[in-house]
């Protein structure tokens, strides 16, 4: 069974051949940012609550209880002192050369366009952007970061709903759409960071007909079987070993 060095290597020499790649990523690219992962075995779905985070996350618990939400959000949602790791940062070193032509995330942190992308889908939106229910006034995460209880307009009074999608929420179809076709057109598909446990954002893989996948996750994921290569490492020490063209 090949090392990981040697399975870097490989990594290396696709990315140094193709110039039409495509990132899809998830929990697991921000983990070593120290923003926990919900499905790792220390992420928020193993910890306890007074309800599961499926059902506080979800639009109708928003709705019943926003001050409940709300709390939840704040303690576990917001980490605003993360910073991109090398991963965020060697995607965006690949854009800048040519490489990496889209990055598409489930995460809602904001950390690749911090690190520097600039052609970054996210599929469920981010906690940087708040908007007034009412009136669209849009805010920034100090507005919920400074708030308590239910975060208020400050022209009109009405709820401030973070701009990211919850359970029972339907994902933006501009952003879909520009996913697929991203993904479709690709050369090569790197997917790191994810078990694609999450739908229907996992199921945008099924567009993909270019000539490599690599699969990069410390788990097992249901694409393994199909990757051209595949590394069960972290992230971000895939990456910071890859070297620019």
């Amino acid at each position: 069974m090949e090392n990981l060095k040697e399975q870097i290597q490989k990594l290396q020499k696709i990315i140094d051949t193709y110039d039409n790649i495509v990132f899809f990523g998830g929990a697991g690219v921000s983990t070593e940012s120290g923003i926990p992962d919900f499905r790792s075995v220390d992420g928020l779905y193993h910890q306890q609550y007074d309800y599961p985070p499926e059902t506080i996350l979800s639009h109708s618990f928003y709705r019943s209880h926003p001050e409940e939400f709300f709390r939840f959000y704040r303690n576990k949602m917001l980490f605003p002192k993360a910073q991109p790791n090398a991963a965020h940062k060697k995607l965006a070193e690949l854009e800048r050369a040519g490489k990496v032509r889209a990055v598409i995330t489930q995460n809602i942190d904001g950390l690749h366009q911090a690190a520097g992308s600039k052609t970054v889908l996210e599929l469920h939106g981010s906690v940087l952007r708040n908007y007034c229910e009412k009136c669209h006034q849009f805010y920034g995460l100090n507005a919920i970061l400074n708030s308590t209880g239910i975060p208020h307009c400050e022209k009109c009074g009405g709820t401030i709903k973070p701009d990211v999608v919850l359970y029972e929420e339907g994902l933006d179809e501009k952003t879909i759409n520009a996913a697929v076709r991203y993904i479709h057109e690709a050369d090569v598909l790197i997917i790191g960071g994810t078990s694609l446990a999450v739908y229907p954002a996992a199921g945008l893989i099924d567009y993909f007909q270019g000539d490599k996948l690599v699969v990069i996750n410390k788990s097992a994921t249901p694409r393994d079987k199909n990757a051209n290569l595949l590394i069960q490492g972290p992230i971000g020490e895939v990456f910071h070993s890859i070297q620019n063209p």
